[in-house]
This record gives C-alpha cells, structure tokens and sequence, in this order.
C-alpha cells in the first residue's frame, strides 16, 4: 500500500466517525419528537400527509400491528413495481421506447427493491425507463430503507421502555424517517452530485460524434433481422465505420443519492458507480461512499442516546469499526498484493518498465487500488450493493472480503435500520453466552433475556445463513442453475456463492461472471431477498414487543456491563464466530481454494 492510499482510508474512517454523533443526535430527536428545527417547516406536510392517509400519529401499535402495517406496506410496494415494469412500454417518460420488462426478471427487480437489496439482474439505461427508474425504483429506495429504520426505531423503543404494550406507529416512523432524514439528506447530496457532473436530465439518450472512426465488420440481415448466409453457410457481412456513439443520460442524480444514503446500491446505469455519468470524480466517489455508511454508522449514537445511555450506542459502534477496519485491511492489502503469477511475470518486464504492482483487473484507473477496495468493504458491510469496481476480478482473498461481510448478515454499520438491529440481536446473543458462563440470567439494559427472546434470535441468525447455503446448493446441481455458470471450478462455485449470499442478506452487488437474468435465478433469488428480509424483521418486531412489556432489573454485582471493551470483544466474537463456524465449509471451496490454486500458480 502506498502513503497516499493508506492516508484516503484513514480519511474516510475519521470522517465516518466525526458525523456519527451530529446526525445520531438530530435522528434521536426526530423520533423521540422533540424539535430539531426541520419540523418547523415540514410539520404542516407532515400533518397533511396523516389526514391525506387517514393516520392518528397519536395511537401507536403493538408488534404484531406494527409488523402487518409494515408487511402491508412493503406488499404494496412490490405490486406496484412489477405493474410499471410490465406497463413501461405504454406510459410516459420512455423517450427510448423500451419494451415491458420479462414477468421473471419484473418479478426479482420487485422484490429486490421492496426489500432494499436492489439486486440488478438488467441493465438500466437499456431496460428501464425514466418513468420506471424515478417512479418504482427511486421511490422504493426511501421507502424501503425508511421501512428498515422504522423497525429499528420500534426494536429500541422495545429496549428502552418498562411495562409497555406498545412499540409506535409505523406510519408515523415512516414518514418521519422519509420527509425529515432521508429526504433532506437526499436532496443536497443529490445537489452536490449534479455540481460533479453526474446527471439529471430527462431528455432522450444524447448521441456524439467518436473522436476517433472505426470500421468494423457489420451482420448482414435480411429485413426481419435473419442473418444472410453465403455459399459456405456463414454469416454474411459488410464493412461499416463507426462515427458516433449514443450516450445513456436520464435523471440519475436523485436515483444516486438515495440509492446510497438509503443503502440500497441499485445504479442507473448498468456498472453502477463505476460509469462516470454515476461517479464522476474522486468528491463524488468520496461522497458516496461516505454516504453509504453515515446513517448506520450515526444510528449507533441514535440507539444511544433513545436508551438513555450513549456509551451503550459507542460500544456498538466501536465493535462495528473494528470488524470493519480489519477487513478494509485485509482487502486493500489483498489486492495491493496482485496475483503472484503476473508479478512473476512483471520480474522480467520491470526492466521495460511494464511492471505496475497489484491487481488493477476490473478497476477504475480514476479511482485505483484503495477506492476500490474501500467502496467494496464499505458496501458489502452495509447493505448496499454498489460498486465501484468487479468484485468478480478481485484476487481470491479481495473477493472473500465482502462475501464474508455479507455472510455476517451485514451487521458490520449494516444497511440503515436493519443492520443495527441485526446486531442488537448479537449482542442479546452475546449476554445470553455471557449468562451461561457465570451462571445467570442475562440481561441487556436491564431487560432479563429468557427463552422467548433466545428463540427469536435464533431464527434472525439461523434464517440468512439457511437461505444462502440452501440456495447455492440447489443451484450448483439444478441444470438451470449450472447452466449460466461460465466460469468453471472454484470461482463459478464463488459466483454462486456469492450471489445467494448477496440475496439471502440484501445486499445486491454481484460477481458479475454468472450469468443470472434467468427464470431460475430471478425466481430463486427474489424468493431469497423476500424470506430474508421479513423473517429477520418480524423476529426483530416480536422481541421489541416482548422486551417492552418487561420492567427494569436494577443493576447488581453481577450485571454484565454492556459498555465495556470486554463487551466489545465479546460482541465481536460471537458475530464472527456465528460466521465462520457457519460458512467456513463453503468459503473453503469457493475463494479460499482459489487463494491456494493462485500460490500454487495454477
């Protein structure tokens, strides 16, 4: 690694950091209703939002209320998704004209925007059009990661209160979550990203003249697209010069901004945030990926300060970091290191000065070994799924970095809402072992753990890891599955891998290598994003309820502090633990024998 990439990665992280406590602290205040100066201006929309849907902001809901509003709501959202997508090609805002989308790959794009995954089996500028893009899937990515930070609102809320039989109101967190966090934030990022050069227009795809013509050899077609054969039976063709390129713009800009702040990570254009009408310079790369952390990461001091206690949110936030730190090292030195083979080969090319260190395979030049690496760690542990670069030419152990983030249930800062959650179940899991060590009923935040509580834990920790290896093993024997995998031996068993990892914990990025805008993996991967989604969601709900119907156990002499660095330590084995014992067998046939097969040169 070179001083200055080591120094962009110390930047990032200090700056991470130093916004967690501001925007914590501003969020806490939007959900405990206290003012915070926006509602001075937004109220009376949001007040006119709850008498426009018929909401008493007053009258909050059990779990199990606050569980159907939520599943109602997100059932809503996919319905409408599929109906514009099959609908494009007859409504407006289609200046290129593109057709209805496939039942199939409509279907999976549903699901995974409903579910914040944003998994993207198409490509956008060829697919979708604006209508579709602004209208299903923008909407989708505040709606969606709104609803994620309204179940983690519910689950402290669940943490903090005695005696209660209530958790909220869903809408209220809802709209409060969209109109006074993402929205605002949305909107000057997205200001910001236009300044840069990414775009937000809504004319019709822009066509230049190429700097330099080329000819190249063109099928010859007869008027209803067959191709024209000579004697010998082949395909005819004629010699053409290319003189202009046509450019795919829209309005993306907004797209961009919520995609990442929200942790959804679906681009609008098909290589994400590595085309440059996406990402057009190292600001605009800085600021995405600064903002596909800041909420979660600002949620720790949120959860903090709603419980009353902020060392409880640092200790969160402290575990998370560390994890992720280590992991970020583990990628960029990975990928810093190259592939043996070439380097070998670059021995006898440094006198020529040919030789250029590390793996640059899949890579924007404008943004280099330590970009890439970040965004990959940094979107992998949250629920994001925007990339930068190809996770798929990363060298074995650069690509085992965020498939094992993912395979953590992405709880390392996590997608907004879901991830904090996620590791708030950890943590429960934690003082459970804790309890079982010194022989006492665990508690967190004076709230005893027993077995309902212990049950539901267990299946938001259980249900992630079962999608995912059930999953690859159907599809590594399915002959729909095996059909589209291009790449043989360990790394299409990784391209695999690694997309049912990315489903099963609604991630959305991809080792781009496996063929999967198919009928069986836009099927079998959009049921994956739905089950892991709710079913880690209406566990979470159902221990909120459970825990707020408790009282408050007075501390005592055996209390296991929760805000300590022996709980920090503590917390972070037991999340990575639960990972390897969990995925360890099937790392080892994917990235892990690739890493072996590559020091062996083979």
């Amino acid at each position: 690694m070179t001083a200055n990439g080591i120094l962009q990665l110390v930047l990032y992280v200090v700056v991470l950091l130093a916004l967690a406590k501001p925007l914590g602290a501003y969020m806490a205040r939007v959900y405990e209703g206290r003012p915070f100066g926006l509602d001075r201006v937004l109220g009376p929309l949001e007040r006119l939002i709850y008498r426009l849907s018929g909401v008493r902001p007053d009258q909050e809901m059990s779990w199990k209320t606050y569980a159907i509003a939520m599943l109602l709501f997100n059932f809503a959202g996919l319905l409408v998704v599929y109906g514009l997508q099959r609908l494009q090609h007859v409504l407006p805002l289609n200046p290129q004209g593109l057709g209805a989308v496939s039942p199939d790959s409509s279907f999976n794009t549903a699901a995974s925007f409903a579910t914040n995954t944003n998994w993207q089996g198409y490509g956008g500028e060829t697919t979708m059009s604006y209508l579709t893009q602004m209208l299903a899937l923008t909407v989708q990515n505040f709606v969606s990661a709104a609803a994620g930070m309204a179940t983690l609102v519910a689950f402290i809320r669940g943490l903090a209160r005695r005696s209660a039989q209530t958790i909220g109101n869903f809408w209220v967190d809802l709209t409060r979550t969209t109109l006074y966090i993402l929205g605002p934030l949305a909107l000057i990022l997205a200001v910001v990203l236009v300044s840069q050069g990414v775009v937000q227009i809504f004319g019709a795809y822009a066509k230049v003249n190429v700097v330099q013509q080329t000819s190249y050899d063109e099928p010859v077609t007869t008027p209803d697209g067959k191709p024209v054969l000579d004697e010998k039976g082949r395909p005819q063709t004629k010699k053409s010069a290319l003189t202009e390129q046509v450019l795919a713009v829209g309005p993306a800009a907004s797209q961009i901004a919520i995609k990442q702040l929200g942790t959804n990570g679906g681009g609008f254009f098909n290589v994400n945030s590595a085309h440059p009408f996406e990402n057009a310079t190292p600001l605009s790369n800085f600021l995405e990926l600064l903002a596909i952390l800041v909420i979660s990461a600002a949620l720790c001091y949120t959860f903090g300060v709603m419980v009353k206690d902020t060392r409880q949110g640092w200790a969160v936030l402290a575990a998370m970091t560390i994890v992720f730190v280590a992991l970020l090292g583990v990628a960029a030195v990975s990928e810093q290191a190259g592939n043996p083979i070439l380097a070998k080969l670059g021995i006898d090319q440094q006198a020529s000065g040919l030789h250029s260190g590390g793996n640059m395979e899949g890579k924007e030049v404008r943004f280099g070994i330590a970009n890439s690496a970040l965004w990959a760690t940094a979107t992998t542990s949250a629920s994001n799924g925007s990339v930068n670069s190809m996770h798929d030419s990363f060298t074995p152990l650069g690509g085992l970095v965020p498939m094992w983030l993912m395979q953590l249930g992405e709880v390392i800062y996590g997608g907004v809402g879901s991830g904090l959650y996620g590791m708030l179940v950890f943590a429960i899991i934690a003082v459970f072992i804790a309890g079982l060590m010194v022989g006492r009923t665990p508690e967190y935040l004076g709230k005893k753990i027993e077995a309902y509580e212990m049950k539901m834990s267990a299946l938001v920790i259980l249900i992630p890891p079962a999608v995912v290896l059930i999953g690859t093993a159907i599809a590594v024997v399915a002959v729909g599955g095996k059909a589209t995998i291009f790449n043989p031996g360990a790394h299409g068993f990784s391209e695999v891998l690694y997309a049912f990892s990315s489903a099963g914990n609604n991630n959305g990025s991809a080792f781009a290598g496996l063929g999967a805008n198919t009928p069986f993996y836009n099927t079998a991967l959009g049921f994956a994003m739905l089950f892991a989604r709710y079913w880690l969601a209406i566990p979470t709900l159902a221990i909120a309820g459970s825990l707020a119907q408790k009282k408050i156990v007075p501390a005592s002499a055996g209390t296991l502090p929760t805000h300590t660095p022996l709980f920090v330590v503590l917390l972070i084995g037991t999340v990575i633990l639960v990972g390897a014992l969990t995925f360890f067998p099937a790392l080892a046939l994917g990235p892990i024998v690739e890493h072996l097969q590559m020091l062996a040169m083979k």
